[in-house]
């Protein structure tokens, strides 16, 4: 099994994009893929009752998640720790990720030399191969 794991942010167009990465991803046998959908709560989202404190309820998780489930591919949604580049890392290591997917934003010539910090942190900080995919412009 091939797991490949894809940290949602809040935006829709970063969502949308990482979605359609993994659904053009070359695979001959989409059963043998299994997508790990995660998103780090953070700020006010931690305030929320426990039982609105899941991933799943994300609108931009569920949007990926059923473009995705769509095209075929298994996917469930796992939970991550904060600080989200931490909580990305080791949920990378416990579901024993061969790809991360990431979102992120189009930058000038000179910004795409420097990623946000949360992606900068992943892709310097594991050994999973890191996909950054874009979305809308800075």
């Amino acid at each position: 099994m091939y797991t490949i794991l894809l940290p949602i942010g809040d935006e829709e167009s970063l969502a949308d994009a990482q979605a359609e990465f993994v659904t053009a991803y070359p695979t001959g046998d989409k059963s043998e893929v299994e997508v790990v959908a995660t998103h780090v709560l953070r700020g006010v989202e931690l305030d929320a009752p426990e039982a609105m404190r899941k991933p799943g309820r994300v609108g931009t998780v569920r949007r990926a998640v059923e473009k995705l489930e769509d095209s075929g591919f298994s996917v469930s949604v796992k939970e991550a720790g904060s600080p989200p580049a931490e909580g990305i890392i080791e949920l990378a290591k416990e579901i024993d990720a061969d790809h991360i997917v990431m979102g992120g934003h189009k930058r000038s010539p000179a910004g795409k030399a420097i990623f946000g910090s949360v992606t900068q942190s992943v892709i310097l900080d594991t050994d999973v191969p890191v996909t950054v995919t874009g979305g809308s412009e800075d």
